[in-house]
């Protein structure tokens, strides 16, 4: 009789687990604002992806004969800069850049604080050292410490991009100690401490995996804010140099002739507002998709 059990136990847990699945897939396709954010991210990582194939010109390649091109112009679907670069080809690239720097500072805070958030949330004296020091570094605002961060380690994709991870770190463990807290008192995990199991097996065999629809999406608030990050340090000069192009960059480049033609700041800055509207408007869907009360929410 045990053995028949275990069978169906293990049985209606698989089925559990696919019904979640689809539950969570039901509900991001109920969701018209997420499905539209999902739409828009797939577009902005298509033309990440495929950046050398859609630009028609080189990110750096110059035409002198014809600077200040408006949009439509033959030859120039968004116009040219003060160089004559073509700004549809250098706003393709700079999306790759973009989607690169907020990609790594995701990496970087997940990678960091989800084993410390564990660690503190599980272990009362953890607790005490790490919270103590996440207090204190969230006391200072976030872009002040990826400026600081990108100035002493130097300009460049991969300092800004390990600047920012580093700046987000503080807010993921906050977010994975408060889900830790939670799952500690649940009762796989009180089951799992009866059968004498390590805390490292708990925490990585059941609490970890729990909390990885809290993790996810904290990674989709993380994803626009480094996006904007990125933008904001090009535009001091503390990202990405050129020539390699950056939504930042051609803002920073724009300012210089606004006036005489403003298209080539607008476009750049509604590149970032789409960019950083799909992760929010797929981020929030994500989150209510993943909510486990948001089954009796009609």
């Amino acid at each position: 009789m045990s053995v028949i059990t275990a069978q169906r136990t293990r049985k209606s847990d698989a089925e559990g687990l696919g019904s979640g699945r689809g539950r969570v897939w039901q509900l991001l396709r109920r969701n018209p604002l997420g499905m539209a954010g999902a739409v828009m991210l797939a577009l902005v990582v298509l033309v990440a992806v495929f950046a050398p194939l859609i630009a028609p010109y080189g990110p750096a390649e110059v035409h002198f004969s014809t600077p200040y091109q408006k949009p439509g112009t033959v030859g120039f679907l968004l116009g040219t800069d003060d160089l004559g670069r073509d700004i549809f080809s250098r706003m393709v690239y700079g999306i790759q850049a973009s989607l690169k720097v907020g990609a790594l500072c995701v990496a970087v805070s997940v990678l960091v604080g989800t084993p410390l958030g564990l660690l503190a949330g599980y272990w009362k004296w953890l607790d005490a050292i790490i919270s103590r020091l996440t207090d204190v570094t969230l006391a200072f605002p976030f872009l002040i410490i990826a400026v600081g961060l990108a100035a002493i380690s130097g300009p460049s994709l991969t300092n800004a991009a390990i600047a920012l991870g580093i700046a987000h770190i503080p807010t993921m463990i906050r977010v994975v100690r408060g889900e830790t807290l939670r799952l500690k008192e649940s009762d796989f995990v009180l089951a799992a401490k009866t059968m004498d199991a390590s805390g490292l097996r708990i925490i990585f065999s059941h609490v970890l995996p729990n909390a990885a629809s809290a993790i996810i999406v904290q990674a989709t608030v993380i994803m626009p804010v480094a996006v904007i990050g990125e933008a904001l340090l090009s535009f001091l000069g503390l990202g990405i140099q050129p020539p390699t192009p950056s939504l930042g960059i051609m803002l920073s480049d724009a300012q210089q002739y606004i006036f005489r033609s403003p298209t080539a700041a607008i476009f750049p800055g509604l590149g970032i507002a789409v960019i950083c509207l799909g992760f929010n408007l797929f981020g929030d869907a994500l989150r209510d998709a993943l909510d486990p009360t948001s089954s009796s929410r009609k």
